[in-house]
Parts: structure tokens; sequence; C-alpha cells
């Protein structure tokens, strides 16, 4: 077989950029920016985002058998992870603290916001977009129907801005939409040989 390793098809993210709007709000077409109804959640640490596929399985044994007979899917739970280093972003404020954006809204005389932790914890759902950019190789996650699922600890302090860390899982949108789809935009690298004229390939 001919050797076909190509740098070209390395990525690397120069950029890593994350908006939210409320759920169930449909994906921009392609890679086209961002409508108004998608707030940008700011700066994101060079760590970017750390996608995961958690994945449970449950194996069924038999008398008769030394080995499984048979083995069952139970979960295959989607989340990503992300430092955001705007700690004072309204949206990223109001994922992390679980309260509606609205609360973040300043006083428009003193320029404060104040409110109230939920004691019990709100159910937020937003839609979720996370774009990655290497040179003019682009890939776009886009999840309908999202949860901020497990924050990290807050640390204001002198050495270095507050991240705020926090996991997102995502869950199936509406009209059993895909909890996650992802678009891939190969920029100038030529990739037509994965794919042979007689549909071959896998």
């Amino acid at each position: 077989m001919t050797d076909t390793r190509n740098a070209d098809l390395t990525f690397g993210a120069t950029d890593y950029v994350m908006y939210l709007a409320p759920v169930n709000t449909a994906a921009p077409t392609g890679f086209t920016d961002p409508t108004t109804d998608w707030t940008c959640l700011g700066w994101i640490t060079t760590d970017g985002g750390t996608f995961k596929i958690d994945e449970s399985t449950k194996d069924i044994t038999a008398a008769g058998s030394l080995e499984p007979i048979r083995t069952l899917m139970t979960s295959s739970t989607k989340t990503l992870q992300a430092t955001f280093l705007e700690g004072l972003n309204p949206a990223v404020r109001a994922l992390y603290d679980n309260v509606p954006v609205a609360s973040l809204k300043p006083d428009t005389t003193s320029g404060v916001a104040t409110y109230a932790f939920p004691d019990k914890p709100n159910d937020l759902r937003y839609a979720f977009i996370a774009d990655t950019i290497d040179g003019d190789k682009r890939m776009r996650f886009y999840m309908p129907n999202g949860k901020i699922t497990d924050r990290g600890d807050e640390q204001p302090q002198t050495a270095d801005v507050m991240g705020v860390q926090m996991t997102l899982t995502f869950f199936k949108g509406a009209s059993s939409s895909a909890a996650v789809t992802r678009t891939i935009d190969y920029g100038s690298v030529d990739v037509s040989g994965f794919f042979p004229a007689g549909g071959g390939g896998s």
C-alpha cells in the first residue's frame, strides 16, 4: 500500500471559541458566523476544550460458556470540559452559578447585579457551538441540548485570572436530533484519495 501520510491532516487548535443560545436553537449553516441568538463565552485557556465519549456496557453471561454470550450497550455520554477565562462574562457566570442569564443584568442606576444561588439546582438547558480553528481548517461541534453537570473550584487569586472550569453534558435535541453533530472543513487539504470513485473506503 502506498504511504499516504500527510502532515497537513494534523490538526492543532490555533483558536477555540464557544457560544450558547436557547435550547434547541438551530445550528448555523456550515461555518457561517452564529446569529444574534448566540452569545460568545469569551476567551478560553490554551488547553481548549476536552471532548469525551464515555460508553458503558454490560456483559451477559450464561451457563455453558466461559465468555459472555452478549454485550449490551447501556449508556453513551458525551461531554466537553473547558476553562473559561472571562470570570465576569455574564453568560459564563450564569452557567457556573446555575441561574438565568437575565439574573446578571446590572441595575441601571448602580451598575450592580445581585442574585441568590438556587437552593434546588435549576435544570437550565442551552444549545452550544464549539469552533476549533487551525489555519483554513476548521471543526465545529453543535449541541442542541446541553447543561452544566460539573464545576471546578472557584479561586480568585493574585497570581492569575480566575478561571471558570465547567463540564457540559449533551442530550438529544428536539425531534430526537443528535446530541452532538460535527462539521469539518478540510481547507486546502485534498482528501479525495480517501473516497475512491467506486465508493470504496471505510
